[in-house]
């Protein structure tokens, strides 16, 4: 791996060099189908990943690959309009330099979002979740020696996803008129879907949906003591037809993309409450 990749504060210097050194509150992490949120955001500031010491290219299907920066709900904000991925071929300290450069550049509270598949079977397909927990699959990106400067080296992970913006979720959701689902999240590999032993495993460890993303970024952030909110979109779901199911992937990006709508009111009211 590349030196640079263990250095954020490379990025962070070469983004403050971009934005006039503008510090920012609030980091906000899109996934698959979900980067029109990052056009509401105003005065804002477009840096492509590859522009961006230690950023890699972004390889996923409906992640458009720019950090971006400006104000949203009345806060500075910076947002990733694209995630890295494991399956990607990625390293997974890579996967999650993003967060550290965010909390250089000033970052107290992220904000993370994915596409994910039902496990739950009250669930269907254009479902927000509101993530509670998560069980982590993928490789934790704190292995290796910690990163003092950050946190310690055994963070607590007991309250990863932040309760207050969890009850205030719910509150600005029945403001609006937007209904919301709560569940666990488990990350896995990818980029194979998910066989159906392997749903009704996960079923059974307490899981309600399942992606390949998001728990090493929230790691990371819980370590550097960020609190977190997290969404997840539920983009497939084999329990909504009773017929043979199958998993497409533009199907997933379509379902992320219809719920955008409400994840960008959801998102703004609750930076708005900051």
């Amino acid at each position: 791996m590349e030196e640079t990749l263990l250095q954020p504060g490379k990025a962070a210097e070469y983004i403050r060099s971009v934005t006039g050194g503008a510090e920012f509150s609030v980091g906000i992490i899109l996934g698959t189908g979900l980067g029109s949120l990052a056009e509401k955001i105003e005065d804002r500031k477009v840096i492509p990943y590859g522009d961006i010491p230690g950023f890699a290219p972004c390889t996923a299907d409906g992640h458009k690959g720019n950090f971006i920066t400006g104000r949203l709900g009345g806060k500075a904000v910076c947002a990733m309009q694209g995630r890295f991925h494991c399956y990607e071929g990625y390293d997974v300290r890579q996967v999650t330099l993003p967060v550290r450069v965010m909390r250089l550049l000033g970052v107290e509270h992220l904000f993370v979002s994915n596409a994910s598949g039902g496990i739950n079977s009250s669930f269907r397909v254009g479902d927000i979740m509101v993530i509670t927990d998560h069980i982590n699959m993928l490789p934790n990106p704190l292995v290796g020696p910690n990163a003092s400067d950050f946190g310690p080296r055994f963070p607590d992970m007991l309250y990863a996803y932040d309760p207050g913006l969890v009850g205030k979720a719910f509150e600005v959701a029945r403001e609006c008129g937007i209904e919301l689902r709560r569940g666990v999240y488990l990350a896995t590999s990818g980029p194979s879907y998910e066989t159906q032993a392997e749903y009704d495993w996960f079923k059974r460890m307490g899981a309600d949906a399942v992606g390949m993303s998001t728990t090493p970024e929230v790691i990371a952030a819980r370590h550097a003591g960020m609190s977190v909110f997290g969404v997840s979109v539920v983009s497939s779901n084999p329990h909504d037809t009773a017929e043979e199911y199958y998993i497409d992937g533009d199907e997933v990006i379509k379902a992320a993309e219809e719920a955008a709508g409400k994840l960008t009111v959801l998102f703004i009211r609750l930076i708005e409450s900051l």
